[in-house]
């Protein structure tokens, strides 16, 4: 399955109707008292919409992606025009002072931080508009704090849901790159202690309400920082030679799209798809019949049908479907 400019516009009419939408929000806060009482637009006048702030800011990474890849369509010009007024300085002022406030040190913790500096870096990448000059400040912010986070963070986290370090750290480490090789080598560094000496995934996935799997976003952010004659047999010995891939990685079932947990799965679903295919490119496997590559497109055949629906899941679905269908290929590997 490829992204088409039909699906991208799809997509970003799924995505326009939700990253201005205010109600209804599940706000991330934690009140010190009366006067931290606010309608969520006020601490957050960018990134109020699509039903959480962090589903609002990938929301937004998922128009920009498509505005970039499909410049001609109908719906890029709505992108920019509500692009313009959204990202404005005053605006995102606001959204770094909230980060000022002692009670917001954890506020999207990892998760929403790697998604805010993935929307800088594809933001940076359209040099018709000053987005990401707007939202570098706000980036440089989180950046920050994922250094310091990392400094006191022992153990990895490894759940399948928005603490998981690994997802995380995939796309910090993409967007910095290009704008941060001390943070390169910190994120290379880190995941080098806590994912390099495991073997033999043995994992009781999927859980329930996950979005990710433990073991790909883990072996995903692996094959960005290892060595390329590492990473093959690394992999192996993770989830190859014991089985596991073949016998415990198949699609899962969602049983009830409107429970805004269990619609998770369709996410996992996409998220795996999009592992499964980064891996399998890291690995030099193109062979529609290699085993990442089949278990990919089944993983995408059995998730794509439900991006639109409930909004449980449409408010952010978009995103993990157009990660698993883009092509580009990171830079910066070892």
């Amino acid at each position: 399955m490829e992204l088409t400019e039909d699906t991208a516009r799809r997509f970003a009419r799924v995505a326009l109707g939700h990253v201005a939408r205010a109600f209804p929000y599940k706000d991330d806060h934690v009140f010190t008292g009366p006067a931290d009482l606010r309608l969520p637009q006020a601490a957050h006048p960018v990134f109020f919409g699509s039903f959480d702030w962090h589903s609002c800011v990938h929301g937004w990474w998922t128009l920009l992606t498509l505005r970039r890849l499909y410049p001609a369509m109908p719906e890029a010009a709505q992108i920019a025009a509500l692009a313009e007024t959204t990202f404005t300085e005053e605006k995102l002022a606001a959204e770094l002072a909230y980060l000022d406030r002692p009670s917001a040190r954890g506020f999207e913790r990892p998760y929403g931080w790697g998604w805010l500096l993935y929307l800088h870096h594809e933001a940076a990448r359209h040099g018709d508009a000053a987005w990401g000059e707007r939202l570098a400040p706000l980036a440089r912010a989180f950046a920050a704090r994922l250094r310091d986070y990392l400094a006191i963070l022992t153990y990895p986290i490894t759940v399948g849901t928005h603490g998981n370090t690994a997802f995380a750290l995939v796309l910090a480490r993409r967007w910095a790159v290009a704008r941060d090789p001390d943070l390169v080598v910190l994120i290379d560094d880190w995941a080098s202690r806590a994912f390099a000496h495991r073997r033999d995934y043995a994992g009781w996935e999927p859980g329930g309400d996950e979005f990710l799997s433990p073991v790909l976003t883990a072996a995903l952010l692996m094959s960005e920082t290892m060595p390329h004659l590492a990473f093959a047999p690394w992999f192996e010995g993770l989830v190859e030679a014991n089985g596991w891939l073949a016998r415990e990685c198949r699609p899962v079932t969602v049983s009830d799209r409107s429970d805004g947990k269990i619609a998770h799965l369709d996410g996992l679903n996409l998220s795996r798809a999009w592992c499964l295919k980064d891996i399998a490119r890291a690995l030099g496997r193109a062979d529609p019949d290699d085993l990442l590559l089949r278990l990919a497109e089944q993983h995408l055949a059995a998730a794509l049908p439900h991006v639109e629906g409930d909004y449980m899941g449409e408010h952010w679905l978009a995103s993990f479907a157009l990660l698993a269908l883009l092509r580009e290929t990171p830079s910066g590997r070892p």
